[in-house]
């Protein structure tokens, strides 16, 4: 026995050995350079070929740091057609590395104006221009307000548009799409798009003293689904998500962010004390989310915008204890949260892509 465990370890140190050198070998490492470069010519899709509506959450915390999840920021994909619900910090960087087809984004909507919502309107603009090679004006909707966000974007990167133009000419960063065909939302007529079985109406929520702030219902082929944004609790985003099939509503632990302002205090920590007192006039407690999903009849609650984003398994099960008891489909997003409906099915499939 002693003598097989002698010629194991040999054989695996050796295998080690033959393997650590091999990869010193120029050939060898030209030829895994190619096949990784391959790869990257015919990335695959993180979106299903399905006829389905799909939602990936491409941003899951509040403004409270995380390394590792991005701000505010939904995918939405309906049929062939994707549109974007908010663009946090980080949010856009996630959908180039799940090689989200930008040529297929339709538009931009916005529930409201914060920073930890718009941080990266640059972006998108940058990915769906380039990269995307769209083929008119980025589309853009939200509250009043918004003009000015992308007015300012255009002028913030008047030069960056003019410098990429003439490097790589008309046919790659052509500067009559540059720029935004921007929609300020009018609640008196909310359905803002209601063409090839997709549906997206806007609604009011309260975050003041952020107003107006919105929310967004979108349906397709008899699947649906409603986007929060900030909000407290509120009879208006009930009303608007009625029988949805899932509900993506922002989040905030009392208790936790309780504990954050204690130890705030005693560091003598003025902004956060503030910050943490202030914030709970507009975000919504978590049992007060799962009472709004339960009075609109939803089918499944996804949890977004962490307030604060759980860090491990623990924390996540700290913040959301009591969630089961009186809601059975739910789910604490993570940045690559994906749901997907597909049509002529009652199916909510839930996963994650990394």
């Amino acid at each position: 026995m002693l003598k097989i465990f002698k010629y194991s370890v040999l054989i695996t140190i050796s295998i080690y050995v033959l393997g650590t050198l091999s990869l010193k070998n120029h050939f060898i490492q030209d030829k895994l350079l190619d096949i990784a470069i391959n790869s990257l010519a015919t990335p695959a899709s993180s979106l299903p070929d399905e006829d389905a509506l799909t939602a990936i959450v491409c941003g899951s915390r509040a403004p409270i740091g995380d390394p590792n999840r991005a701000e505010a920021c939904i995918l939405v994909q309906a049929g062939e057609k994707i549109f974007i619900f908010d663009t946090g910090d980080g949010s856009v960087q996630n959908l180039a590395n799940w090689n989200i087809p930008f040529d297929r984004v339709k538009g931009v909507f916005y529930t409201h104006l914060h920073s930890d919502h718009i941080a990266d309107i640059g972006e998108i603009h940058m990915d769906t221009w380039i990269a995307g090679a769209r083929k008119s004006k980025l589309k853009v909707y939200g509250p009043e307000g918004v003009q000015l966000l992308t007015d300012g974007t255009e002028l913030a990167y008047t030069n960056d548009y003019i410098f990429r133009n003439e490097h790589h000419g008309d046919q790659l960063a052509p500067l009559d799409v540059v720029g935004f065909d921007t929609h300020t939302v009018d609640l008196d007529n909310p359905i803002l798009i209601d063409d090839d079985d997709i549906k997206i109406t806007a609604y009011s929520v309260s975050h003041d003293p952020v107003d107006p702030a919105l929310g967004y219902r979108i349906d397709y082929k008899g699947r649906s689904i409603s986007i929060s944004g900030d909000t407290t609790y509120d009879q208006n985003l009930v009303k608007n998500s009625k029988n949805v099939d899932v509900l993506f509503h922002e989040s905030m632990s009392l208790e936790i962010l309780d504990k954050i302002n204690k130890v705030a205090k005693r560091a003598n920590d003025f902004i956060a004390d503030t910050v943490t007192v202030d914030i709970l006039d507009y975000h919504t407690p978590i049992m007060d989310v799962v009472k709004a999903a339960k009075e609109a009849n939803v089918k499944h609650l996804v949890f977004y915008h962490h307030l604060p984003a759980p860090r491990n398994q623990v924390m996540e099960d700290i913040m959301y204890r009591g969630v089961d008891k009186v809601m059975d489909e739910w789910t604490s997003s993570h940045d690559g949260t994906r749901i997907i409906l597909p049509v002529d099915s009652s199916g909510i499939l839930v996963d994650r892509i990394e």
